[in-house]
């Protein structure tokens, strides 16, 4: 019986150990700092030499093998599958595959010129008519698209397009007319006229270069801008989307100074 109790006694302990040090494990896997998705899918670009906006994404997430943390990124491009796995902490190339991708599954790929193309022709303008245009990768109800953004000053339009970003089909759009036109350089209209309808603000060419100049490289085609008025005061809103990266700003009308500014992943 003594027997019995001492080797019942020894396993209890000898699962403790084991439990522990699992959850040491895992405690110590948790602690660890990842290199994120969005890493993981510019390690997969950088290795295929493949711009991000000619690529659609299958997935991009955390999994793991024996032990190790990984990320899977499997994207499309060119007619080309690419499947990488990506060391979740150092984001080192663990291993890679291309294969040509299933057309009959996946469909025509768009990339985002043919995007524009799209929303541009069925708007029944042509891009030299446009402010601004741009195209973002996104993902909607499981469905990769891309949102297509641009403006028509002579119209005082703009337009939004979702567009399958496999098929070309355009999944949905809308347009409105504007209910404000920028104006500067106000003059009296009467004596009941305020300071701020009296004062000049900036053209929407020197707010566009008061942005431009924070994300170099990118020019007017990236960038969007809209007056806007908050609480009595004139401002302009307005976004610039360039090499993967989405800026949204706001920018006083009559000082030029920045209010607001922030960047994100236009993957995030």
């Amino acid at each position: 019986m003594k027997k019995l109790l001492s080797i019942l006694t020894v396993s209890a302990v000898t699962v403790a150990a084991l439990t522990g040090c699992a959850t040491n494990k895992l405690t110590k896997q948790a602690n660890v700092n990842y290199i994120g998705v969005d890493a993981a899918k510019n390690t997969a670009l950088s290795n295929a030499n493949i711009d991000s906006s000619n690529a659609v994404f299958n997935q991009a997430k955390l999994d793991d093998k024996n032990g190790t943390a990984y990320y899977k990124v499997d994207f499309i491009a060119n007619g080309t599958e690419y499947e990488y796995d990506i060391d979740a902490i150092t984001g080192t190339v663990i291993e890679q595959n291309q294969k040509q991708a299933d057309t009959t599954q996946v469909g025509v790929l768009v990339d985002e010129a043919k995007a524009k193309e799209i929303a541009l022709n069925h708007a029944g303008v042509t891009e030299a008519d446009t402010s601004f245009i741009w195209a973002k990768p996104d993902v909607d109800d499981g469905q990769q698209i891309y949102e297509v953004e641009f403006y028509v000053a002579a119209t005082n339009t703009e337009y939004d397009y979702e567009i399958h970003a496999q098929t070309g089909e355009i999944i949905s759009f809308d347009y409105d007319a504007e209910n404000y036109t920028p104006k500067t350089n106000n003059t009296t209209n009467g004596a009941n006229n305020n300071t701020t309808n009296n004062s000049t603000t900036k053209t929407e060419q020197e707010i566009k270069k008061i942005a431009l100049a924070k994300v170099p490289n990118a020019t007017e085609k990236d960038i969007q801008v809209k007056l806007d008025r908050d609480d009595g005061k004139l401002k302009y809103e307005g976004k610039i989307i360039y090499e993967g990266m989405e800026y949204e700003f706001e920018i006083d009308a009559y000082s030029g100074a920045i209010l607001e500014w922030e960047a994100e992943s236009i993957f995030d």
